[in-house]
């Protein structure tokens, strides 16, 4: 098993990536990094990650699922990346996991895969524009899984968010 995660190439949120990442590797779920470009990836708080791929060399049929990662920087690289979006969509129709915490929802609300289901997001005029817009099912829970969907809603909701991404990669929508 396999997964994708996506990040902004500056910004991302340190503990979003943190923790998704710990209950993975504690799982035994492999896992890529990918950005709009390869190469050193700087988070809010300083942590340094690297992005083995770029989006536009990423086959999505080769994953499980994706995972993207919020921040201030989700915003910047990654609500308007339509390589991203073009990826979640793919992902969306084979059935596989797809996962967003913080900012980041607002990729997958673009992409419409949230209409009709229920969501969590960070909370900012824009993002909830867009959430809005993408016609999700607005919830304050800290995550939300809704079948193969599950997000979440910042910082502090990120090493539930991880236990809810292996949950849900070992039993389908649950």
């Amino acid at each position: 098993m396999k997964v994708l995660i996506a990040i902004a190439p500056e910004k991302f949120r340190d503990e979003e990536l943190n923790e998704p990442v710990a209950a993975l590797q504690k799982a035994g779920i492999a896992f890529d990094i990918a950005s709009t470009r390869k190469g050193s990836c700087i988070g809010m708080l300083g942590a340094k990650t690297t992005a083995t791929t770029s989006f536009e060399e990423v086959n999505p049929e080769e994953y499980d699922g994706l995972i993207i990662i919020g921040g201030s920087g989700s915003q910047a690289h990654l609500w308007n990346d339509e390589v991203l979006v073009h990826q979640v969509k793919i992902l969306q129709r084979s059935g596989k996991l797809i996962a967003a915490i913080c900012l980041a929802p607002v990729v997958l609300a673009r992409a419409g895969v949230l209409r009709g289901k229920k969501a969590t997001w960070f909370e900012s005029t824009m993002s909830d524009f867009e959430m809005k817009k993408g016609g999700a099912v607005l919830t304050r829970a800290p995550v939300v899984t809704d079948g193969r969907v599950v997000t979440a809603n910042g910082p502090l909701a990120a090493k539930e968010f991880g236990e809810a991404l292996v949950k849900n990669l070992a039993a389908p929508g649950r």
